[in-house]
């Protein structure tokens, strides 16, 4: 295929900004998919995408246009996948650029924007719901300009839904992406941007070819990886798979290489040709790593190894997500599980609930700690119940956030006073056009990942928006707060918290428990503890049988001895006596209010 005549882009945008229907536009226009076939989000196949209206996994479909082949690129647009986003961008030479009219420029609007800029990307702002009453086409361009720093006067003004100017969009990818660059005569080179399991053929990988071509039958070498395995089929989606023989420089397509293990090939690796290598891989590869983490355990610990194969089969189709067994004194066996980001957890949690009938225990979200035993050497720990107490610890470091947050003037009080009980370092304010304020802090992680995005919209009524990226490790006052039934530390309630904040966290912890532990025989006596020091304690009284009901006279001293022999029994049930703490309690803490 004659490079000229092809154009890679990709469409890129806020959350509910109209992407995924534009994407369903485009497809209709270019004929790629008959009417009577149509449906909304098209190229969203998996149920956790259609139920949040949301892309999870990268996909790629040829489409043909006034003699021209398009390749769109579909792209994930929450932040937990910007890795992936941008090796998608670096498979393009342009993007769409789509902002809501109603809406205007948000967080991840930016965020995306920037990632296309640093890939060298040519960018066509779209500005979508042009035909909803509260649209306002001017003040979003004029935003555009002001915020992204891009030139918005030639925006193309369409609507997504009905179809409106997405003609004219077509058209301008043709006048304003560059054709691909790439020479067919060098030495091949192709940039793997999505990877996922086909139980029948093995890993499948999504490729865009950047020089020369990929051939079926030739030998396929990755660089990362180390492998070399035969090429056994190269198609592209139109959206249906199509089998080709070869794929040149500048297209896109997907290819099936015999590997067995999907942590083979990784997003960002490049596949040359094993008997004419090139010199070196494309630039941009990196390791995805995991930035949260929690624990997954089976409600019944019969069903373990359910739960073990279960994680097995989701791991061939995503493999940014880590795994390894742990075991915990008051849960049983599970599993440690590392995720991109809160959205990614619940996502993975929905997967497992939804097609392999899990029923799960989460313990609450923790990052990644940098602890150091010594000055000069420190380990990295994601469970806070292995990270050792206070007096063995030289200090601890968290990762830390460059967090953007958009949000209309009146709510900026507000917002303010959350990010400063969070431990927030403001960097940058700045009031933007149409009573829009850009604010830019530093916060940790760990005070992100619980319940920041929803205080956010609550507090602005659901305007502002957000985006973050890892800013690196920090110094911080932290501890280990642990917490103890009956003198016994349950693990899977172990925590790390601020110092200025441990009671606080403590006595609320207590309180939950209180609340959802049932009533034993025996007293419980519930303990925050710092180290070897209890900071705040409760006790949950026991249910009290009446043996003085059959006591209806006599001395005093009888009845004396009836309570302190039940007194004695209770004590020797308290020795022997063990709490069973129901799932309630661990939902419990999992929904507390730090503020």
């Amino acid at each position: 295929m004659d490079p000229a005549k092809i154009r890679n882009f990709s469409i890129i945008a806020h959350i509910d900004h109209g992407k995924s229907t534009l994407a369903d536009r485009i497809l209709e226009l270019t004929g790629a998919v008959a009417k009577r076939d149509m449906m909304e989000q098209l190229l969203d196949n998996l149920q956790v995408e259609r139920e949040r209206g949301i892309t999870v996994k990268a996909r790629s479909v040829a489409l043909t246009w006034k003699g021209h082949t398009f390749n769109l690129i579909d792209t994930p647009g929450h932040v937990d996948f910007s890795y992936e986003v941008s090796r998608s961008l670096a498979a393009c030479e342009g993007a769409l650029l789509v902002v809501d009219a109603t809406q205007g420029v948000e967080a991840q609007t930016l965020s995306n924007a920037y990632l296309a800029i640093n890939n060298d990307l040519a960018i066509i702002p779209v500005i979508n719901k042009i035909d909803l009453p509260g649209a306002e086409v001017e003040r979003v361009k004029e935003q555009i300009e002001a915020v992204v720093g891009i030139p918005a006067a030639d925006a193309l003004e369409v609507s997504a839904k009905s179809g409106l100017g997405v003609e004219a969009l077509l058209d301008a990818v043709i006048e304003r992406i560059p054709a691909p660059k790439g020479g067919p005569g060098e030495p091949a080179r192709a940039l793997i941007f999505d990877s996922w399991y086909d139980p029948y053929r093995g890993v499948a990988m999504l490729v865009r070819v950047m020089n020369g071509a990929l051939r079926k039958g030739m030998k396929a070498k990755f660089f990362s990886a180390h492998e070399v395995e035969e090429v056994e089929r190269l198609g592209i989606f139109t959206p249906r798979e199509e089998e080709v023989e070869v794929l040149g420089a500048g297209e896109v397509g997907f290819v099936n290489a015999g590997l067995k293990e999907i942590g083979l090939a990784k997003v960002g690796d490049t596949i040359t040709d094993a008997d004419a290598p090139a010199a070196e891989a494309l630039p941009g590869f990196e390791e995805m790593k995991p930035m949260v983490f929690a624990g997954f355990y089976p409600t019944d610990t019969e069903e373990y190894e359910k739960l073990r194969t279960s994680l097995e089969k989701l791991h061939l189709n995503d493999a940014s997500f880590h795994y390894v067994p742990e075991s915990s004194t008051a849960l049983g066996f599970g599993f440690r599980c590392g995720f991109l980001g809160l959205l990614h957890m619940e996502i993975i949690q929905e997967r497992l609930e939804n097609e392999f009938d899990a029923s799960l225990i989460t313990t609450a979200p923790s990052v990644e700690y940098r602890v150091y035993l010594t000055p000069d050497r420190h380990e990295l720990i994601s469970n806070p119940s292995l990270i050792p107490d206070e007096q063995k610890l030289h200090k601890i470091e968290e990762p830390f956030m460059d967090v953007t947050l958009f949000t209309p003037a009146e709510f900026v009080g507000d917002i303010l006073k959350l990010c400063q009980t969070r431990r927030g370092e403001q960097k940058k304010m700045e009031f933007l056009p149409n009573q829009k304020v850009l604010l830019v802090y530093r916060l940790p992680l760990a005070e992100i990942i619980m319940d920041f995005y929803d205080r956010l919209k609550t507090l602005s009524r659901g305007y502002a928006s957000m985006d973050y990226s890892l800013a690196g490790f920090e110094g911080s006052q932290l501890i280990k707060l642990n917490i103890l039934v009956n003198d016994q530390p349950v693990d899977a309630f172990s925590t790390i918290v601020h110092r200025d904040r441990a009671y606080t966290k403590g006595r609320k912890i207590l309180e939950k428990l209180r609340k959802n532990i049932p009533r034993q025989m025996f007293e419980v006596i519930l303990q925050a503890a710092v180290g070897s020091r209890i900071i705040a304690r409760d006790r949950i009284a026991p249910m009290r049988k009446n043996v003085l009901a059959k006591c209806y006279g006599g001395d005093i001293t009888r009845k004396r001895k009836l309570l302190e022999k039940q007194k004695e029994g209770k004590k020797r049930m308290k020795q022997l006596g063990r709490v069973e703490i129901p799932q309630e309690a661990f939902l419990g803490v999992l929904k507390i209010d730090d503020d």
